[in-house]
């Protein structure tokens, strides 16, 4: 979608202009379906290919077209794109915030995640049985993994990528991840300690230690197979936050890190990584669950509340 306002009047006139003629409209709606070259769109609006190459360029410095060379019989065709499906015009100006904020929120499929490193015991599991085979890191790059509903493993990390669809000039006040988490260790021991890390943007925000990889009684949420198994059952709901003041574990203060320090509008997009630092005390692995296994009803979630 195309994103207008009153901010940008440069833009949005330059916009208003290119559909201000009939002929740009045409050529708008043939390219709504298929991409087309000028010689295309001149035939089926019936102008000169001149007129049609000059309709193509307005709209094209208006951002509503995309123009790509491509070879043709006799030299190079310059083949049209329609750029967007929707456009959005803000008409009145920003808001004068007196304190409130809104809130951005989204969850991650375990299972959806962008980079890894594992090692055994290692393995991911979905409602209808094991995804992958068990303790072989390659597998991992599977794209059944897409499914996982339980993932874990005995060092490393996984990484994930959330969609930052907050306003380019807002003021995050702060952001919070949550997801259900425990130790990995043979079968289950409740006496398993791990050093769990959270980084977002790559910068560690701070370390839980989990006592143990929970297994005396069945997760909530989990199937019939799993919860008759010996293995890891469920875990603990975990929060990490960074405000203005500091990062946060379950709203107890971990450290002096603040907002300023993730750089949050550098990309629109947020890194969030979960794992085991190579230098942690405890190194006793990890288990993340989705949201239909362990106890609680959630994938990864993350909340950004800004102004």
């Amino acid at each position: 979608m195309l994103e207008l306002s009153l901010e940008d009047q440069k833009k949005l006139r330059k916009v208003a202009r290119a559909l201000s003629s009939e002929v740009r409209l045409q050529i708008i709606s043939l390219l709504s379906s298929n991409n087309m070259n000028i010689n295309q769109l001149a035939e089926s609006i019936d102008i000169p290919m001149s007129t049609a190459a000059s309709h193509i360029k307005v709209l094209e410095e208006a951002g509503l077209i995309l123009t790509e060379l491509r070879p043709a019989s006799r030299g190079a065709m310059k083949v049209c794109t329609r750029n967007f499906d929707d456009i959005h015009i803000k008409l009145n100006t920003s808001k004068i915030y007196t304190g409130e904020y809104e809130t951005y929120e989204i969850e991650m499929p375990i299972g959806q995640y962008t980079d890894f490193s594992v090692s055994p015991t290692c393995g991911m599991a979905d409602h209808e049985g094991f995804i992958i085979q068990e303790d072989d890191p390659v597998n991992f790059y599977n794209p059944a993994r897409s499914k996982a509903q339980l993932i874990w493993t005995r060092k490393g990390y996984l990484e994930y990528k959330f969609p930052l669809a907050i306003p380019p000039n807002a003021k995050v006040k702060e952001v919070l991840v949550s997801f259900e988490v425990c130790s990995e260790a043979p079968n289950h021991d409740h006496q398993w300690p791990s050093d769990i890390t959270v980084w977002l943007n790559g910068i560690g925000i701070g370390t839980w230690t989990s006592p143990g990889d929970f297994g005396d009684r069945p997760g909530k949420l989990n199937p019939k197979y799993w919860a008759e198994s010996t293995s890891t059952q469920y875990g603990t709901l975990k929060t990490w936050k960074v405000t203005e003041d500091n990062a946060m574990i379950d709203d107890i203060p971990f450290s002096d890190l603040t907002i300023d320090a993730l750089n949050l509008h550098a990309n629109n997009f947020l890194t969030f990584r979960v794992g085991i630092k190579e230098n942690a005390l405890h190194k006793g692995g990890f288990n993340i669950f989705g949201k239909e296994f362990g106890d609680y009803p959630q994938d990864i979630k993350l909340k950004v509340v800004y102004q």
